[in-house]
């Protein structure tokens, strides 16, 4: 619209008229002239800071190296990074070496979870009673015989005491052991 000619003057309207009647910017209009005149060349990102020694393509050369020549079947990074340092002279951070044997799939199998899964479901409360026992012991101060142990037997489906039991000095498993047999004689008779 700013190249075209009016018709009673013959002459070009002009940005700076165009912009004041429609209330536009010409800056907005100036910025985008100069963008489409240019062309951008996207910019790769680099990484900050120093250039390393050792180029990655190198670095993981001598990492897969050190595993060919390890009698182990899988090696974790710290090993590796440790024996290019010390072994090879090559200085790399433990995070770097730790990056491209990820990077890569070089780092040594991860143990799975051993054994049968656990098939307890997270409750803790039964639906009958007598069906478990929870025991526990604690040490109370009293004023005749000083420190004391005091345990107790729990079931768990009510939160009733089936034993309790009290003794000055405490081994834990045969004490235990002597409440539960009577809480279980008690709760059967």
């Amino acid at each position: 619209m700013s190249n075209g000619t009016s018709a009673e003057t013959g002459r070009r309207y002009g940005l700076k008229r165009v912009c004041q009647t429609l209330n536009f910017p010409r800056s907005s209009i100036h910025a985008e002239r100069a963008r489409a005149k240019t062309t951008v060349t996207p910019i790769t990102r680099l990484k900050r800071g120093p250039k390393p020694r050792v180029p990655d393509a190198a670095l993981l050369q001598a990492i897969q190296d050190d595993l060919e020549s390890s009698p182990f079947t899988g090696e974790g990074h710290r090993k590796v990074w440790a024996r290019l340092r010390i072994l090879g002279d090559i200085r790399a951070s433990r995070e770097r070496v730790l990056r491209l044997m990820r990077e890569h799939h070089l780092l040594s199998p991860q143990r799975g979870p051993r054994g049968e899964a656990n098939l307890h479901d997270g409750r803790i409360t039964t639906d009958t009673p007598n069906e478990m026992w929870g025991t526990d012991g604690v040490r109370i101060q009293t004023v005749d015989d000083a420190l004391v142990w005091v345990f107790a037997a729990v079931d768990h489906c009510d939160g009733y005491c089936a034993g309790i039991h009290a003794v000055k000095a405490a081994s834990a498993s045969p004490r235990l052991s002597l409440l539960l047999r009577d809480c279980k004689a008690n709760s059967a008779g």
